[in-house]
């Protein structure tokens, strides 16, 4: 059987590793070319270690640091901070998508990059999948295409009809941060992560609402007037070295519900549904997501089950394991972004440290 997977990200990496290893024919078609950068806090939770070592794809060669401790500041620069049960892992998108491409190319997927997808269609039990100069047909779709793509838009799903005012923001840079942490600090209608990665380097990524950016008509003016006010974010901002001319930025962040599977297509990663950027566990759900994908599509592919049971399993196991985490997290977000619930926030992590242990655990999984 022929399987296409629709975009290169994480999950799309995941998948066609674990599918070529299993011996099946797959295809991955990225409208960008490896090595890029992309908007994400950089973090993996250690619950996705066995796993990743299991298909020889852990990147020990990098080092990647070991994050064990999280930090909290409100708004007004007061701080908390407390140990992450199970911690995690720093690596960049640029080092870790770029691994994870070498390695299926090894297994044999065949990539067509510089490609999008313009539509997809399921008709007599086959895919057609089109892009601007070929007609490809397959037998397994999964949609890997990131948080918005103009695929989600030509197929009307129901999260694209809703506006959504957030906006991510990611630098590399340069900077005197331990290690093992973690940080969220907390500013006017957004927070901004930092935590390691490899090479000594720091990813520095927020999150804010559109009226900040077009109130102060870019993000640098953004920036001074009003992250500037949390003194750490200051700090890091004036001391820091940063390592590109201008950050990579993306526009309409949906943390609405979405389907795990649309026109028979399996949704895998950020187009099954986002978590909000609390501690990075987006990637975590990523890889996971990825797993059960590849799993049941095996099954599929050696007729273990059919494709309705295929279609009902998946979206079965991913709202199981995902749903209540992505509801936890847009909860968890009412805790950031203002001065009153920021300090609450660190009030809870420094007084009350077995309910913010509880909550943080929302926010990950167990490991797989």
């Amino acid at each position: 059987m022929e399987i296409i997977i629709v975009g290169g990200g994480l999950s799309g990496l995941i998948a066609a590793n674990y599918l070529a290893e299993a011996g099946l024919s797959v295809a991955l078609i990225e409208k960008k070319e490896y090595p890029f950068h992309r908007v994400c806090g950089e973090y993996i939770s250690n619950e996705t270690i066995p796993f990743l070592k299991s298909l020889d794809i852990f990147p020990d060669e990098y080092e990647p640091p070991s994050i064990s401790r999280l930090q909290l500041t409100s708004v007004n620069g007061k701080k908390a901070e407390m140990e992450l049960d199970l911690g995690g892992f720093g690596i960049s998108r640029f080092v870790f998508d770029r691994f994870l491409y070498e390695k299926a190319k090894e297994r044999g997927v065949v990539f067509h990059l510089n490609t999008e997808v313009e539509s997809v269609e399921f008709s007599s039990d086959k895919f057609k999948v089109k892009t601007k100069d070929k007609l490809f047909e397959c037998d397994v779709v999964i949609g890997s295409f990131g948080k918005r793509s103009k695929l989600d838009v030509s197929m009307q799903r129901g999260f694209i009809k809703k506006r959504s005012p957030y906006v991510g923001v990611k630098y590399h840079i340069r900077t005197n941060h331990p290690d093992d942490l973690i940080a969220l600090h907390n500013f006017k209608d957004g927070y901004c992560g930092i935590s390691n990665i490899e090479e000594g380097k720091s990813t520095l990524c927020y999150l804010t609402h559109r009226d900040n950016v077009r109130t102060h008509l870019s993000i640098k003016k953004m920036e001074e007037a009003v992250l500037y006010k949390n003194p750490f974010l200051q700090r890091i901002f004036t001391d820091a070295e940063f390592l590109y001319e201008k950050p990579e930025v993306i526009n309409e962040i949906s943390f609405e519900t979405k389907d795990p599977v649309e026109n028979h297509i399996l949704m895998s990663g950020d187009a099954a549904g986002m978590i909000t950027p609390l501690c990075g566990n987006g990637m975590a759900l990523a890889i996971h997501s990825a797993k059960i994908v590849s799993e049941l599509v095996t099954d599929f592919c050696s007729k273990k089950i059919t494709r309705a049971q295929l279609e009902f399993l998946y979206a079965k196991k991913w709202r199981q394991l995902f749903a209540n985490r992505l509801w936890a997290g847009r909860q968890i977000q009412n805790l950031f972004g203002s001065e009153w619930a920021s300090n609450l926030a660190v009030n809870l992590a420094r007084h009350f440290k077995p309910v913010a242990g509880f909550l943080v655990k929302k926010t990950h999984g167990v490991p797989f």
